[in-house]
């Protein structure tokens, strides 16, 4: 992991990319920051991205996907610059750094490979849910955690599918399952393949998170498969709030 601790004026540099980061000011719990890009790529605030990404996606119909390993990538960024965003926003200033440094670290990968509103939180007593993030790539299943938690889940987590079937024999049942379905030992499909055929786990929400397209794993949605499907790379946004509206009606 590359590390860095860095000043006002100070750089960092994305050089197959063409793209500089500059930190321009700090001012309490706000950066501000100044990046210099190539006209063609684009550089938006987080709020903006939902929007951008309808867009992108209809012009895009029709032409060649992100590779697995590159969505992956990606997600692991996104999810990082929302989780340091929250971080900074609740005083928590020493966590925004070590998030930050994840972020840097997963964009100078992405990079490489290439070879050129915050979530609302909703923490009102008695309505906690539990949730279990299925992830075997560690920055993500860390930061996608971290995320749950800051929006008002507790999370415990699995690095495969074994290791949450084990969970789910063990353990008191979550409240749902937030499981990736490429993984080694026993992937996703094959967990939930398990999960369905326990009756033990009757009504457990179970919902995918992948790079891959559905079709690709021919995984169900309904009693018999997963809940719902949620591609990566994610927007954290959307996540937290379909969940939330996955989990309504148990709430009223």
């Amino acid at each position: 992991m590359l590390v860095l601790s860095r000043r006002p004026k100070d750089k960092i540099c994305f050089p197959a990319l063409d793209i500089s980061v500059e930190v321009v000011r700090v001012n309490g719990d706000t950066v501000r920051l100044g990046i210099e890009a190539p006209k063609d790529i684009k550089v938006l605030r987080h709020e903006l991205v939902g929007q951008i990404q309808n867009e992108v996606a209809a012009e895009q119909c029709g032409a060649a996907k992100l590779s697995h390993d590159m969505r992956n990538r990606l997600n692991t960024a996104t999810l990082a610059l929302h989780l340091m965003q929250q971080q900074l926003q609740t005083g928590r200033h020493e966590d925004a750094q070590r998030t930050l440094e994840r972020a840097i670290d997963a964009f100078r990968t992405f990079s490489s490979t290439l070879g050129t509103s915050p979530p609302r939180s909703d923490r009102q007593s008695g309505m906690q849910r539990r949730m279990l993030v299925v992830e075997d790539e560690r920055n993500e299943r860390e930061l996608l955690s971290g995320i749950l938690r800051m929006n008002g889940f507790a999370v415990d987590t699995a690095e495969d599918g074994l290791e949450a079937m084990a969970y789910l024999d063990e353990q008191e049942l979550p409240d749902g399952v937030l499981m990736d379905m490429r993984m080694p030992r026993l992937d996703g499909p094959a967990a939930v393949s398990a999960i369905r055929q326990q009756p033990n786990y009757s009504g457990l929400k179970v919902f995918a998170v992948s790079a891959t397209d559905p079709d690709d794993l021919g995984v169900s949605t309904g009693p018999r498969g997963i809940d719902r499907w949620f591609a990566k790379p994610l927007n954290p946004n959307s996540l937290i709030d379909e969940l939330k509206r996955e989990f309504s009606p148990q709430l009223n």
